[in-house]
């Protein structure tokens, strides 16, 4: 049996993953990306989400607004998150652990320093699909790749210090569209638990729901679609928040970064916009 017939198909929250791989791929082929992905056509091929996504409504306006506006934020924070993770490299640290990685392939397209380890923590089946992809694309990881097949929701620290990560050595940490689809509690535990994993000097990416988005992008969200998973926004306060495990934080908008990338967003805010959806934190 070929992998095409073998791949579990994408279902539940890890099928936004192929979602999220489509976007790139479409950023990968414009004239001036702000990124390239090589693996995000295979990722999105072989969950049906290439070369068209699922059709809007006829006339559903609002619908393909959201739809973009959403595609918009995924290629302007995951910009922000290569970016972070090359400062971070630059300064030295050699182990990363990407949470929720979905078919994040910055294993593959990212130029690593030598000793890089990179640990890719999500479930079985996503890992599995992506697996079959990789295997099908003949892939060759720029860096020693380490996958953790765990719920979030377990006790992930386990399984990630039995993969090989070292508590006495710093790490970068990612956590890029993963936040939002959990309860507040579930993502005080998942913080709590990475700062129990980090020595001083450690680093942190995280992409947070802005004030107000469930409502305005939920509300009319179809039935299986990234939107209507959505539960949690950023705190009030995520700066004093990440503080009070430990974090010195940066904070900044989607439309700040937008505008520092040349892809300025031209319509002015609905309301008044709060930095903190894109965050880039240091453990002290």
């Amino acid at each position: 049996m070929t992998d095409g017939q073998e791949r579990v198909q994408p279902s539940g929250v890890w099928a936004t993953a192929v979602g999220v791989a489509r976007v790139r791929a479409l950023e990968t082929e414009r004239a001036n990306p702000l990124f390239r992905d090589p693996l995000a056509q295979a990722f999105a091929a072989a969950g049906g989400l290439w070369p068209s996504s699922s059709p809007l409504p006829d006339g559903d306006e609002e619908a393909r607004r959201r739809r973009l506006a959403v595609s918009f934020s995924i290629v302007i924070r995951t910009k922000f998150l290569d970016d972070l993770l090359q400062q971070a490299c630059a300064s030295g640290l050699r182990q990363v652990v990407l949470l929720g990685a979905g078919m994040d392939s910055r294993a593959f397209r990212t130029d690593w320093p030598e000793g890089t380890r990179l640990f890719e923590v999500d479930t079985a089946a996503p890992l599995d699909f992506k697996a079959s992809v990789l295997r099908q694309e003949r892939a060759v990881a720029r860096c020693e790749r380490i996958t953790v097949a765990v719920d979030l929701r377990e006790d992930w620290p386990d399984a990630l210090a039995a993969a090989g990560h070292d508590l006495a050595a710093p790490t970068i940490w990612i956590a890029e569209g993963l936040l939002i689809y959990l309860p507040q509690d579930a993502v005080d535990l998942l913080l709590a638990r990475i700062s129990a994993q980090s020595a001083p000097g450690s680093r942190m990416g995280l992409t947070l729901g802005s004030p107000g988005v469930i409502e305005r992008f939920g509300a009319g969200a179809a039935p299986g679609s990234a939107a209507s998973m959505w539960v949690s926004e950023m705190p009030d306060d995520p700066v004093g928040w990440l503080a009070g495990h430990g974090w010195e934080a940066g904070c900044h908008t989607l439309r700040e970064r937008a505008a520092a990338y040349g892809r300025p967003i031209s319509t002015p805010p609905q309301r008044e916009e709060r930095p903190g959806g894109l965050v880039s934190a240091v453990r002290r």
